[in-house]
């Protein structure tokens, strides 16, 4: 199961997991975006399902997980990695509203991930949950602050569910991307690009680029896969190095 599976790194991550062998069902809210991930990997040979829902309803979370389980036999790997970004709003103008709307969608998803795959998980003993976090929720300045915070939130939810599942067999873990290319930063690099500045996105990592939806995608795969059976309540950065040290930066007062 893949939620925010409809474009950038959840259709990459689709379409690994099928690659993989995996057998996958997409959901996001642009039934027309998951369709075409869903048909891709079809198309590359694997059994996939594509339906809409909002992953901060917990009624509809519940229904795809039962889906799931009814169309596939089982649910091994719960991808969840539904997110918005919030404003550049300067900290004294940030709103009430923008902070419930972000925690809901970049908090309350992961959650409800956590609640109802790992209920189903449980019972079978096994499951990776794997759950989007960001290299924002480690330093100031790379992203907005209600953005940085839920995320840092998703962190902590990581850790916490995957000491609550101890002796389960189901492994949680956050995957930290750095700046990626994807319809949510997609902004940012076309405003780079209208300034001729395309060269300097991504200088301020050791690799000095942006990210690929696919490089993302490698390490979900390796998350949600038998090689990492030993591998719980841990934050993977994929950030092109930018975590390991201090970029100098300043969020507007």
């Amino acid at each position: 199961m893949v939620t925010g599976g409809g474009s950038g790194i959840g259709r990459a991550s689709a379409l690994r997991f099928a690659a993989e062998g995996a057998a996958v069902l997409v959901a996001g809210r642009s039934a027309d975006n998951i369709e075409e991930t869903a048909a891709a990997a079809r198309q590359a040979g694997a059994r996939a399902l594509a339906l809409q829902a909002d992953a901060t309803d917990e009624a509809a979370v519940q229904a795809l997980v039962q889906r799931c389980v009814a169309e596939f036999g089982a649910l091994d790997v719960f991808f969840a990695n539904a997110g918005t970004p919030g404003t550049n709003a300067a900290i004294l103008e940030q709103t009430v509203e923008e902070w419930q709307e972000v925690w809901r969608v970049n908090v309350l998803s992961c959650m409800l991930a956590v609640k109802h795959a790992g209920r189903v998980m449980v019972e079978q003993r096994r499951g990776s949950i794997i759950l989007t976090s960001s290299a924002a929720s480690l330093r100031a300045n790379a992203g907005a602050i209600s953005y940085s915070a839920s995320k840092a939130a998703v962190n902590s939810l990581a850790q916490t569910a995957a000491n609550a599942f101890a002796g389960t067999g189901v492994r949680v873990n956050a995957l930290l991307p750095g700046l990626v290319e994807t319809k949510m930063t997609r902004k940012v690099f076309e405003y780079a690009r209208e300034r001729g500045k395309e060269g300097r996105i991504g200088h301020m990592t050791p690799l000095q680029r942006a990210g690929r939806p696919e490089e993302i995608a490698a390490m979900a795969a390796f998350l949600a896969s038998d090689d990492s059976s030993f591998v719980t309540g841990q934050l993977y950065a994929v950030d092109g190095g930018v975590s390991s040290t201090h970029p100098h930066g300043k969020i507007p007062v």
